[in-house]
């Protein structure tokens, strides 16, 4: 009994490759009864049961991919950084606007010319009884508006570019011939509300509203036929910073109309707006610059933009705007004001607290900084189809690359987002990219040409990556299309990828298991 307990001598066993009885666990030492597993394979039967041990760690591919990945999620931090050093330089380029606005003028927003009058009416309340009765007098102080019924503004504008170190903003200079009639002063006549009541009001102010006062070189009223002196301010409660002409207090009580006409210089920073305060408003605007930025409430009625500058003519009604109940009712004008200190409110307001305007800003449609920022947005997309391009090689030609051969890759393709910032402020975009990217594609394809075995196929790679960075200078110049575009782009190479790889038995890139996996009948049995 006790040798049918402990089974067959250890030479019965089969001795087969992979066997239980190979196994290291086979001579360990216990005072324990035998694994189940164990004694099914010492009973009287002929069946053996192969099986292997593998380690995850050991597995030459799950170890490829855990260092790709690794390297991947260096390179993305390196992005990263890059990303932050172009927000940087924004940032910068954003405070030497700044600058420039603090000690020039900042942008500007026409509100104008207008007439008003403060008025202020009192009257006499009784309270108490007997000799405790007593007169206290109420007041109302009120301000009388009146807008033009007919406004033109026919101006031009001549850039100037002014430079902080390495940045530069686009500052104008306002040349404008602005006409305003008005119908009738009736608006000026003060109404009482209390009968019996004392009206005083002050002398009509005739107003042009700026957005920065600073900004004001020149300006001469003519009122029919005679000059009048202007004055800094606006005495308005809420437009306060501008100029302004005292009128005679017989033009209240005039029937025949007025005429006024302004001649006005004026500096800003990168916009202009305009508030259309006549019962019909008609503003032509003409510069020497080719980008314009048309926005606001209302974009131009008409609008020629070329390479040598644009013109653009705005034509409006009093009854597709409020801006004369808004400027009256004093409310803020939003489009254009970002300087501080404006009497404009931000263009975070919400569009039921602004009054009406349109605007243009001379933008510049290169900026490096922002190319620079989109460019590096598809830094991601550069280095996934690149690493997928060396995977390529790697499988269908049967080579073995490193993964500091990827993670070196990776950084020169990194390394280009870096120089194309710093080589922009310096160079023209265009140059500035053509460079940077002819100098990675050349360390690339010589790089590649070692790291894959021959110039064959360093070459081809090279290619491919100029043909990316070409491709990617493209999206940056495409504004509407930019979208579909790179979309066709990445599809062809989602395309050509598996096309290349249609014959690849993906299963027998993982190594072969040592023995079966089922059951097997020992040879000897059979």
């Amino acid at each position: 009994q006790e040798k049918q307990r402990s089974g067959p001598p250890e030479a019965a066993l089969p001795q087969t490759a992979g066997s239980y009885a190979g196994h290291p666990l086979r001579h360990a030492r216990t005072s324990r009864s035998p694994h189940k597993l164990h004694r099914g394979l010492t009973r009287g039967n002929n069946t053996a049961f192969t099986f292997t041990v593998e380690e995850p760690l050991k597995n030459p591919l799950f170890n490829k991919l855990a260092a790709l990945a690794a390297i991947t999620l260096l390179l993305l931090f390196g992005l990263g950084l890059i990303e932050d050093v172009v927000r940087d330089r924004q940032r910068y380029r954003s405070m030497t606007a700044q600058g420039v606005a603090n000690s020039l003028a900042g942008p500007q927003t026409l509100v104008g010319p207008m007439i008003h009058s403060a008025c202020v009416e009192s009257w006499d309340v009784a309270t108490g009884q007997g000799e405790e009765r007593r007169a206290t007098e109420q007041r109302r102080e009120f301000l009388l508006t009146a807008m033009p019924e007919q406004l033109t503004l026919q101006s031009g504008a001549a850039m100037q570019e002014r430079a902080r170190g390495l940045h530069k903003v686009n500052t104008y200079n306002l040349k404008a011939h602005i006409t305003a009639q008005w119908a009738s002063l009736a608006s000026l006549q003060p109404q009482a509300t209390v009968k019996g009541s004392r009206m005083q009001c002050g002398a009509p102010i005739l107003m042009m509203a700026v957005g920065d006062a600073r900004g004001i070189r020149t300006a001469q009223l003519t009122l029919g036929e005679q000059t009048l002196p202007l004055r800094p301010g606006t005495f308005h409660p809420t437009y306060s910073r501008g100029l302004h002409a005292a009128l005679p207090e017989a033009v209240r009580d005039q029937t025949n109309g007025l005429s006024a006409t302004l001649e006005l210089e004026l500096v800003g920073t990168e916009r202009l707006a305009m508030v259309p305060l006549g019962g019909n408003t008609e503003v032509q605007m003409g510069s020497s610059w080719p980008h314009p930025s048309f926005a606001g409430r209302f974009l131009p009625s008409e609008r020629e933009v070329k390479a040598d500058g644009f013109n653009a003519r705005w034509r409006l009604s009093a009854l597709a705007t409020t801006a004369q109940h808004d400027i009256a009712n004093g409310k803020k004008v939003c489009d254009a004001a970002s300087t501080a200190g404006s009497d404009h409110a931000p263009a975070a307001t919400a569009e039921r607290d602004c009054a009406d305007s349109f605007s243009v800003a001379f933008i510049d449609p290169v900026n490096p900084y922002t190319l620079s920022d989109r460019a590096t947005k598809y830094g991601v997309l550069f280095i996934a189809l690149t690493f997928v391009a060396v995977g390529l090689f790697e499988l269908m030609k049967k080579l073995r690359v490193h993964p500091v051969q990827y993670l070196l890759v990776g950084s020169a393709l990194c390394s280009f987002f870096l120089l194309l910032v710093s080589l922009s402020e310096h160079l023209p975009f265009g140059v500035s990219y053509a460079i940077a990217a002819t100098a990675c594609v050349l360390l690339l394809a010589y790089y590649a040409s070692h790291m894959l075995g021959s110039l064959a196929r360093g070459v081809p790679l090279g290619a491919g990556i100029a043909l990316l960075y070409g491709l990617l200078y493209v999206l940056l110049q495409l504004e509407q299309t930019a979208l579909v575009v790179g979309a066709i782009a990445l599809f062809m190479v989602l395309t050509a990828v598996m096309v290349l790889t249609r014959n690849v038995n993906w299963y027998g890139l993982a190594p072969a298991r040592a023995g079966a996996t089922h059951g097997t009948t020992h040879p000897e049995a059979a």
